[in-house]
């Protein structure tokens, strides 16, 4: 049965507040939620061969993916961090550049804008494994963020520039508690996941849908444009 996207995420949101596995910040509504067990989630992601054979991690830079940042930085990956909102676009960190003892404070926001260099979509390394948050997500891989699409719009730009493809696993780490079993409608920007990664399980997703080609500028909201300038820039080429 497809539901709503926006009555998934209200009740997942709703239920794991109510579960008591939300964790800061708080509230979990409008957020890629923070949850209980991230860090066992971020070990389990490394005891994967797909983090093993990776030496280019991309991670969201939301709360709970925070633990898998450390890890690569700790595994000696490097690691790309996209910008809040893409506002100021992606940080490199190199772990050879970066104290040990920095690694968990590097991880953070203000320690990767501290830590970490920006670095253009054209000049970024490959990437080889792309880790993203999410609200929700099911077993055919399709997955809910919190509406604003910036994971979408990341993968599009390092996509056009051939940074990463369909053979790029894309790995989301979440509660067990946001995994479910309904459909729901997905369009052709939305990003499906290959590996979902909880604090209990690993599961491989049943994936129906290709990854998206590029950026899809007739879907693209124009704030979005005006909002970003690694689109701005790129949509007057495209114009």
């Amino acid at each position: 049965m497809a539901l709503d996207k926006a009555d998934v995420r209200r009740r997942i949101w709703a239920l794991l507040e109510e579960k008591g596995v939300a964790r800061f910040p708080l509230p979990a509504f409008g957020r890629i939620p923070n949850f209980v067990g991230a860090e066992e989630a971020a070990r389990r992601l490394a005891s994967t061969e797909d983090w093993r054979r990776a030496e280019v991690v991309k991670v969201n830079p939301d709360s709970p993916q925070r633990p898998v940042r450390e890890l690569a930085l700790a595994h000696g990956r490097l690691l790309i961090v996209p910008t809040p909102r893409l506002r100021e676009g992606f940080l490199l960190l190199d772990p050879r550049k970066v104290p040990k003892e920095e690694y968990a404070f590097a991880s953070t926001i203000k320690g990767s804008f501290k830590w970490g260099s920006p670095i253009s979509p054209e000049d970024m390394p490959k990437v080889n494994l792309v880790v993203i948050g999410s609200v929700a997500v099911n077993r055919y891989g399709d997955r809910l963020g919190k509406s604003e699409g910036y994971s979408e719009i990341e993968w599009a730009i390092v996509k056009e520039e051939g940074k990463v493809d369909e053979g790029t696993p894309v790995v989301t780490t979440v509660h067990d508690l946001q995994i479910v079993k309904e459909d729901f409608p997905t369009l052709p920007y939305d990003l499906p996941v290959d590996l979902i990664v909880t604090p209990t399980k690993i599961l491989r997703a049943e994936r129906r849908r290709e990854k998206p080609r590029g950026i899809y500028w007739d879907l693209m909201p124009s704030e979005k444009v005006r909002e970003i300038p690694l689109l701005s820039s790129r949509f007057r080429a495209f114009a």
